[in-house]
């Protein structure tokens, strides 16, 4: 079987980042933990700040537990913040009043992880399609049903099978006709939550190809979380790294990629096969982590990677460092890292 590397390569810099449609300043979410004799709050999301740019992919990576999704349900609207602001176009829609879910309905759409549970199987594929539109606008049954086979065709499927159910469906083809409903209202923004981890890695390289034709084709900006790299690096122009609940490092994607600057971005790349961790050659010291990530309920003091970093010191355990900008070859990495720059140093590329 082909994988994700293997599929056609996808310029998704065709369309050139411009204006920022979606921004994140400082969000946190929390959520009750422990036992009802023993209650506590566990941060998901701790003061995450973001932009996410008209045209451009933004891949989100990192463990699993570390607030991806929560950041993903926040930016949709699903999940309101506790604390930070997130704004639309500008816009402030932190507040979830009415007018903001219909700003952010009609703008930012999701395609959720698992086909098999996102879509009603009571339910038509015509009528998946068309209920976004059939509640937030005017359009008529036959003007919707026109969008409906325009939308279809687009994501690679046949008019004539709006009058199936989803489990007629390959789990590939729900997938599309979850891209096909999250395209019904024209939003500029999409929020793809691990959307081909479910699937098969042959059929996944499909999605990923569709997906990167829909970007280029219709301008739409991509918000992509993906736990594998290939993925990730395949589609996306810039890629952020979180650790549990916090960025740690954002930057180009083959700047990322070529020269990671944080101790965990390197485990993470570290981690993967060499013929993806660079295109120049391979990272010189291969980093291997030990331990469990800490829990959420109870984070460790300063940075969150300090009790798993090999260059841990007193400050990396008192003090919390700041997402700054680091220039390498021409291309600025903001990562948080008080020791970004000796990471970069003892950690080199190896040209082959």
């Amino acid at each position: 079987m082909n994988s994700p590397t293997d599929a056609a390569p996808v310029d998704s810099r065709a369309v050139p980042a411009a204006d920022v449609v979606l921004e994140a300043n400082d969000l946190v979410k929390m959520f009750p933990s422990g036992s009802r004799l023993n209650p506590g709050m566990t941060s998901a999301v701790d003061g995450i700040s973001l932009q996410l740019h008209a045209g451009e992919v933004l891949g989100i990576v990192g463990e699993s537990g570390c607030g991806k999704s929560t950041l993903a349900r926040m930016l949709v609207g699903l999940e309101r913040p506790d604390a930070g602001t997130l704004s639309y176009h500008g816009q402030d829609v932190t507040a979830g009043r009415l007018r903001d879910r219909r700003l952010l309905r009609s703008g930012v759409q999701m395609i959720f992880q698992d086909p098999y549970t996102s879509l009603d199987p009571r339910m038509t594929v015509r009528d998946i399609i068309t209920e976004p539109m059939a509640a937030t606008s005017r359009a008529t049954s036959s003007q919707r049903k026109e969008r409906a086979v325009e939308l279809l065709n687009l994501v690679g499927l046949a008019p004539d099978m709006m009058a199936r159910y989803p489990h007629q469906f390959s789990g590939g083809q729900r997938q599309r006709i979850g891209i096909a409903r999250a395209l019904s209202l024209d939003p500029d923004v999409l929020v793809c939550d691990e959307p081909v981890s479910a699937l098969d890695v042959s059929v996944q390289a499909q999605i990923i190809n569709l997906l990167g034709d829909i970007q280029n084709r219709l301008g739409v900006a991509i918000l992509f979380i993906a736990h594998d790299l290939s993925v990730v690096r395949h589609i996306a122009d810039r890629v952020a790294v979180m650790y549990l609940g916090r960025i740690a490092e954002v930057g180009e994607t083959t700047a990322l990629f070529e020269t990671p600057s944080h101790p965990y971005t390197q485990a993470l790349l570290s981690a993967t096969p060499t013929s993806i961790r660079t295109e120049r050659g391979r990272l010189a010291q291969r980093r291997i982590l030990k331990g469990e990530p800490p829990s959420p309920a109870n984070p460790p003091g300063g940075c969150r990677f300090n009790p798993r970093c090999w260059m841990s010191t007193d400050e990396c355990r008192t003090s919390i460092p700041a997402l700054r900008n680091l220039p390498l070859a021409g291309e600025v990495i903001q990562v948080a890292c008080h020791h970004a720059e000796e990471a970069v140093a003892g950690n080199p590329v190896l040209t082959p």
